[in-house]
């Protein structure tokens, strides 16, 4: 293994661009993968179970917590959803980074694991409260009361910003892209996260005392 993965956690008020940048992002480097969720809820039509999210009941969703099998957890809207440890520990330990997409809770829970020194999260704020809301309405998915719902909590959300490693502005998607690619290219390159170097470093040294 030529370095130890990535747990990269994307976080942003609903609007910012977050979903978006994720796909630009798998787009570049087709090795990056998303933590796949389990959930409580039961499958949409054309979900499939352990691509879409892993699909449990209530009673399992709970024997994970209770083992300490979830890396974050959370209920929204009376489901449970949460990120399975197995699967994400094994990927960074086979030094391939996994890609998370959730909020400040369960960025604050991760960061609160045995995994957090392989954390690099990373926050998406929009330009201005304006531009958000101009983004929300024109999807034309939503009733003006659940934008209203969705700018309070994103209120929240930005309130959060403080805690993570990298805060980026979106207000140029190809410019904010690249940033992030950067962010990633560099933390991939940090000292502590290539093991090899301790036997190259042993090696050279080595090297250096048959040569003199």
């Amino acid at each position: 293994m030529s370095r130890r993965g990535l747990l990269i956690i994307l976080s942003s008020p609903s609007g910012a661009g977050k979903s978006t940048l994720a796909k630009r992002l798998r787009q570049w480097d087709d090795t990056l993968r998303f933590s796949v969720s389990a959930t409580t809820r039961l499958p949409r039509a054309g979900e499939t179970d352990g691509k879409d999210y892993y699909f449990v009941s209530q009673d399992e969703f709970a024997g994970m917590v209770a083992r300490g099998d979830m890396l974050e957890h959370a209920q929204v809207f009376g489901n449970a959803y949460g990120s399975p440890r197995g699967p994400v520990q094994a990927a960074i330990e086979s030094g391939r980074d996994v890609l998370f997409d959730i909020d400040w809770q369960g960025a604050q829970q991760i960061n609160n694991s045995s995994l957090a020194d392989n954390v690099l999260s990373i926050f998406i704020l929009p330009p201005s409260l304006t531009e958000l809301h101009r983004r929300l309405v024109s999807r034309g998915q939503d009733t003006a009361e659940v934008i209203a719902g969705r700018m309070q909590k994103s209120i929240e959300e930005i309130r959060h910003w403080a805690e993570y490693d990298y805060v980026l502005v979106n207000d140029d998607l190809d410019r904010t892209s690249q940033d992030l690619i950067t962010i990633i290219s560099a933390e991939r390159l940090r000292r502590q996260r290539q093991p090899h170097l301790v036997e190259l470093t042993r090696t050279l040294e080595q090297q250096f005392g048959e040569l003199t």
